[in-house]
């Protein structure tokens, strides 16, 4: 019976869980597996909920199955779920024009400490009778969700005017605006996607798009 030392040590290395994984993947079942191993499903299953460590002949008879070394096995694990908490209190509000008098809006990133991250969220507030912000565009594609108020988009020579609790998803690789409509300013998220294109395939920018989503 190994000692509680050992069998930590080996259960950092996640083995049965490795396992379950291959087996998955090749969609076999513990009899199947068992059947390519010589070894019992009721063992192997022990063994991939970690009741059960493998000896090395053992191990390696299920590695020939799947075509792995060893090595598969005992490499830690690096991937980690990538989560960030971004607290109300640590978010910055930032105009969309920095030194601009009457901003459009106020944004605030909600996922600034994620590095690199795949899209980009803001909770953005649209300020009441400000002018549109400068047409601007950006590859990869845009979901706009008002809270409160109501906003104009402009895109592709037409405005769509969304209110309290409508959603708008658009390709945002085309020009366009955003200002608020009536009285009150509009609060909205604002997630942008980003898509990597070769500088031969991009188009010119719009100018005066500083300091606007997804521009750079």
């Amino acid at each position: 019976m190994l000692s509680e030392t050992l069998a930590a040590g080996l259960g950092r290395y996640a083995i049965g869980p490795k396992i379950r994984a291959l087996r998955l993947k090749r969609k076999l079942g513990l009899v199947q597996l068992g059947e390519h191993t010589g070894l019992s499903p009721g063992l192997l299953s022990k063994i991939e909920r970690g009741l059960l460590f493998p000896p090395l002949p053992t191990l390696l008879k299920i590695a020939l199955v799947f075509s792995v070394g060893l090595e598969h096995f005992f490499v830690e694990r690096k991937e980690r779920p990538t989560v960030a908490v971004v607290r109300k209190k640590d978010r910055l509000r930032l105009p969309n024009r920095l030194g601009e008098e009457s901003p459009s809006y106020f944004f605030e990133s909600l996922d600034f400490p994620v590095t690199d991250r795949t899209m980009e969220a803001y909770y953005a507030e649209f300020q009441a009778h400000a002018k549109p912000t400068e047409p601007h565009e950006h590859a990869g594609a845009e979901v706009i969700y008002v809270i409160s108020g109501q906003l104009v988009v402009h895109i592709d020579g037409e405005d769509r005017t969304l209110g309290e609790s409508d959603s708008m998803y658009f390709d945002s690789g085309y020009p366009h605006s955003y200002h608020s409509q009536g009285r009150a300013s509009c609060k909205a998220i604002v997630v942008i996607t980003r898509v990597d294109e070769p500088r031969s395939r991009q188009r010119p920018r719009c100018s005066g798009a500083e300091g606007v989503f997804g521009a750079s």
